[in-house]
């Protein structure tokens, strides 16, 4: 193995290295601002899966509301581990995209879009109109933080471990989907959907298994997230922080698996940076997706491709999905 091959697990180990002792050296608020950082990395990241066959889908924050509402259900109804409430949650919320994307593969482009939203409005609606069992308006509160022996997950290092493990093992089996042949399909979709038909390829059966796939793992942050919460709120998946995910992802790019990473903790820095300026909040980040969309459409990423190949003298490129 050459050198040049070695530098990308070297530079995975070192992240994974400062990223097991920053916390050590931080305040408690910190550590939590950490913790949201992961769930959001697994949820923007587990966003592109769909995104990589074009579907842009405005039902991913209420698929995350899935597996956060599952795991309110468990832990408070049947007092299940967390090792059991996750998992669970994640298959659940991946049933649900499952029979949202049904009807969704007979539309494309501005159509999947809107009918995605008008289908995970109804999701959140079930939420808020019935008391029992989600809790109405209020959503359900006194979800269990979870335990491992004698380690409470209520103290925020232990928990943030434990999501750092976790975050790190679905980020792998999502790049290990994005490097196969199922991945490679699903951009196959994108670039020329009737050429992979012509060729064989069973699109609407795709275009489900990528909503799924990503529905799963949104799954999973959600369910992270209602256990460091303790709580679970209808507006917590609203339109709204459906905004802020695609402003992640559009900002980051979505040519790699790394763009989205980028852009989260790129617009992480930026929102805690604004907290000062909170009415101008939504002009700040309205500016930003214009300026990407305008001038950097395929984001961080490819602006670090550009840097590179300048850098190297080579022309790779990132392009965009």
């Amino acid at each position: 193995m050459t050198a040049r091959r070695w530098t990308f697990p070297l530079f995975i180990v070192a992240v994974i290295a400062v990223l097991a002792v920053l916390p050590l050296t931080s305040r408690d608020y910190s550590v939590e601002i950490y913790i949201l950082l992961l769930i959001n990395v697994i949820l923007v990241v587990s966003y592109r899966i769909p995104a990589t066959t074009g579907d842009w889908a405005l039902s991913h924050v209420v698929l995350m509301g899935c597996g956060a509402y599952t795991t309110a259900l468990l832990s408070k109804w049947y007092d299940l581990s967390i090792f059991l409430t996750v998992p669970l949650s994640a298959v659940i919320a991946g049933i649900v995209g499952l029979i949202l994307v049904t009807p969704l593969v007979r539309t494309r482009g501005f159509g999947f879009f809107i009918a995605s939203f008008a289908l995970g409005e109804f999701v959140r609606l079930i939420w808020i109109k019935f008391r029992y069992p989600f809790g109405g308006p209020r959503g359900m509160i006194g979800i269990p933080n979870g335990e491992i022996g004698q380690i409470d997950f209520f103290e925020p290092l232990p928990y943030y471990y434990f999501v750092l493990v976790v975050a790190l093992i679905s980020l792998f089996i999502m790049y290990r989907i994005d490097r196969s042949r199922i991945g490679k399909t699903f951009v196959a979709l994108y670039k020329d959907e009737g050429l992979a038909e012509a060729v064989g390829i069973d699109v609407p059966r795709y275009r489900a298994m990528a909503f799924t796939i990503g529905a799963f793992f949104a799954g999973i942050a959600g369910s992270l997230l209602a256990h460091r919460l303790g709580a679970v709120d209808p507006k917590n998946f609203d339109i709204n922080v459906m905004v802020y995910l695609i402003i992640w992802i559009v900002v980051g790019g979505t040519a790699t698996i790394w763009g989205p990473i980028m852009g989260l903790v790129a617009m992480t820095v930026v929102f805690e940076w604004s907290r000062p300026l909170l009415e101008w909040r939504p002009l700040l980040f309205g500016g930003t997706l214009i300026f990407f969309l305008v001038f950097l459409p395929g984001g961080l990423e490819d602006l670090f491709f550009r840097i590179r190949d300048r850098i190297t003298g080579k022309r790779s490129g990132g392009g965009t999905v």
